[in-house]
């Protein structure tokens, strides 16, 4: 029993001396290194000498672009080997310790600047480089696919890295030399299309739809096509407030949304217009032969509208018609104008007169005449002429005024086709500027892509070789 209590606690005893012996070696290794080291100093054996320091950028997570502010937020990690004659060993001497890891304020560290898209330094002290991993140099941003977070609103593209010179700017500045990594990205569409374009698009189809009201009914076409407008400003409104605030460029989703306030503004001019003609009558305007012949022959044709042919125009009477606007009165005999001024019992006792004249002279006629009675016939008809004679005029005042009232429906009716017609060509023209304009802007959205190649002219892809 005693002896394997002893051996029980010979184990963990021996684990402990091990670990302490590890942790000796470090220490005793980590105190002969910064045994007069100075981290301030330039690991340089000679003041002519250059550190060459070699980069790589490791992309974890796009977070986020803030277009308003054109800032682009990610997570990266930089790595920067340089060889520092400082820290060197022997391994052998520490019993085969090759890795010793300290804190990075214990040891000297390249001053590289980040900035927006680069890393620059003066080359009189240090010489930048990209990476090299298995003799291929890592002219990429590298993405560990284990630890990398996919963004839901961009994708990236591009990612290369190039080692740049400015040849202007003198070589003890910093900026003579940069190691410049870009990120091509591209916007995934499919939050924008489902959120804003669609509902735009829609919006402005029922601004078209109203030129299937009818002609006249112009004030429910203003009103429809404002509503349009002020749905459509609320997204130009939104958008504004995501963009930048540049005259360098103008988003596509921009030009769209006042491409369709330019339609609906117009939607609302030809509203307007086509109410202004359609309401027209002859009394305030009069029609050319021109637009008598375009606008109620030749477009209606080739519009294919099912237009009722116009009456023809009544035959022109020798006597004098009313002009447009004026308010001049058939001439009426003096006889009717003369009873139309009596009063209601002196009118009806005239009328049950000439009327009593009228039946007995042509009772008379239709009898024939007795012998002897040729002259009381002549008498009555001599005496009831000039009662056959108003109403003779009467019926050519009745017929007089129902041409006239004729002729101005008739007028009124070809300014209403007339409006009809401009409203078709109304519609039809803003159909084709509402669907061309929709297709060009989107085909310029599907063609504004990302390059095939990150550099134009240059082949190289910038990424790792499949091999």
């Amino acid at each position: 029993m005693h002896g394997a209590r002893g051996q029980l606690f010979l184990l963990p005893l021996l684990a402990i001396c091990l670990g302490a012996r590890g942790r000796n070696q470090e220490e005793r290794l980590l105190a002969h290194l910064m045994h007069s080291y100075n981290p301030h100093l330039r690991p340089a054996e000679r003041g002519t000498d250059v550190v060459n320091v070699s980069l790589k950028l490791t992309l974890t997570n796009l977070i986020s672009l803030n277009e308003r502010e054109e800032a682009l937020t990610t997570n990266v990690w930089i790595e920067m080997q340089w060889c520092d004659y400082r820290l060197r060993w022997d391994p052998q001497d520490y019993e085969g310790l090759w890795v010793l890891r300290v804190p990075s304020t214990m040891v000297w560290r390249p001053d590289v600047v980040l900035e927006n898209k680069s890393q620059t330094y003066s080359t009189n002290e240090i010489n930048l480089q990209l990476s090299q991993e298995d003799g291929q140099t890592i002219e990429w941003i590298f993405i560990d696919p284990e630890a990398f977070t996919e963004n839901g609103e961009w994708a990236i593209r591009h990612r290369p890295a190039k080692m740049l010179l400015d040849a202007a700017s003198p070589a003890e500045e910093a900026g003579h030399q940069k190691v410049v990594f870009y990120l091509l990205i591209q916007r995934k569409p499919l939050f924008y299309v489902i959120n804003i374009i669609a509902p735009c698009v829609l919006i402005s189809s029922v601004a078209i739809l109203i030129y299937f009201l009818p002609a006249k009914a112009g004030g429910q076409k203003c009103t429809v096509a404002i509503n349009v407008l002020l749905a459509q400003t609320v997204f130009l409104f939104l958008v504004a407030k995501k963009v930048p605030e540049t005259s360098q460029a103008v988003p596509l989703i921009s030009k769209y949304l006042t491409f369709l306030l330019v339609v609906t503004i117009l939607i609302v001019v030809n509203a307007v217009v086509v109410l202004n003609v359609s309401l027209r009558s002859p009394h305030t305007h009069s029609m050319a032969r021109r637009v008598h012949k375009v606008f109620l022959r030749l477009l209606p044709q080739l519009l294919r509208m099912h237009v009722r042919p116009l009456a023809p125009a009544p035959v022109q009477d020798a006597r004098p018609r009313p002009q447009n606007g004026s308010s001049a009165r058939w001439p009426a005999p003096g006889g009717e104008e003369a009873a139309v001024r009596l009063p209601r019992s002196e009118l009806l006792f005239q009328q049950w007169q000439r009327n009593g004249l009228v039946r007995a002279a042509l009772e008379k006629l239709e009898k024939g005449p007795e012998p002897g009675q040729s002259q009381e016939l002549c008498g009555s008809l001599k005496q009831a002429a000039p009662a056959i004679q108003a109403c003779v005029d009467a019926c050519n005042f009745i017929a007089r005024a129902r041409h006239q009232q004729s002729r101005f429906d008739s007028g009124n009716e070809e300014w209403f086709l007339v409006g009809r017609v401009l409203d078709r060509v109304c519609f039809l023209a803003m159909l084709s500027l509402f669907v061309c304009g929709t297709a060009g802007i989107f085909l310029m959205a599907h063609y504004n892509r990302v390059p095939a190649l990150p550099f134009p002219g240059d082949p190289r892809p910038y990424l790792p070789s499949p091999d």
